[in-house]
């Protein structure tokens, strides 16, 4: 209902429950690529993909998400929790405060290789699939919004699969859980997003969201505290 991956929610909430934050940022990234796949081989066949615009973004984050989903093996799990923290901070002020206006006119083709690395890394890094990292940031870099919106779907699924069978070559899972989770997201997606596009306002859908992943952040915060 909120427009953001599963996964950002998820992995906290599955931590919280006893479940490894590595394991948990697997099953979250498996997930996530479940509800999103689908949408991303509907804009293929609408032709609604702009290729150009999408091909620096997918095949550096296609690059960098496994490589920062390796990463996280030689870095402290607390240091990821830190900086998952920030990122739940990050995704629920944008979703409660940003008008996604442009600071910025950007064209270069440059640009878009640098975001997509840079997202990309941080997304392995965390275990999200990276789109609530990039619709903000290349919304604030000036480019139009229906575009971003096609190519973060279009992008996230792969990048989120290619962290996903990075984490599962180091990490043991239990694929019967794997499997219930995804299912349910799938379901609880289409659940989801028929309930925003049909019986609620999405405005208010998205601060109750912002909510949610403050709640998150504020559990983990204390975790550092104490």
């Amino acid at each position: 209902m909120g427009g953001a991956g599963s996964g950002v929610a998820l992995i906290p909430v599955l931590n919280f429950l006893g479940v490894d934050f590595t394991v948990a940022k697997a099953i979250g990234l498996f997930a996530g690529a479940s509800t999103t796949i689908t949408s991303s081989i509907m804009n293929i066949k609408r032709k609604a993909v702009d290729y150009k615009f999408v091909f620096p973004i997918a095949s550096m984050m296609l690059l960098f998400a496994p490589l920062g989903a390796y990463s996280s093996s030689f870095i402290n799990e607390e240091v990821v929790k830190f900086f998952f923290m920030l990122m739940l901070f990050y995704s629920a002020s944008m979703m409660m405060f940003s008008k996604k206006k442009a600071l910025l006119h950007v064209e270069s083709q440059a640009v878009l290789f640098l975001v997509g690395g840079v997202v990309g890394f941080l997304a392995g890094l965390l275990g999200v699939g990276g789109g609530n990292i990039l619709i903000p940031l290349l919304a604030l870099l000036g480019f139009e919004p229906k575009k971003v919106a096609v190519a973060v779907s279009f992008v996230v699924p792969f990048s989120a699969l290619g962290s996903f069978f990075t984490y599962a070559s180091y990490v043991e899972l239990d694929w019967v859980l794997l499997g219930c989770v995804a299912l349910s997201a799938i379901v609880g997606g289409y659940i989801g997003n028929y309930m925003m596009h049909f019986k609620l306002d999405q405005s208010q859908i998205k601060k109750l969201m912002a909510l949610i992943l403050y709640g998150l952040a504020i559990k983990l915060l204390v975790h550092f505290v104490l």
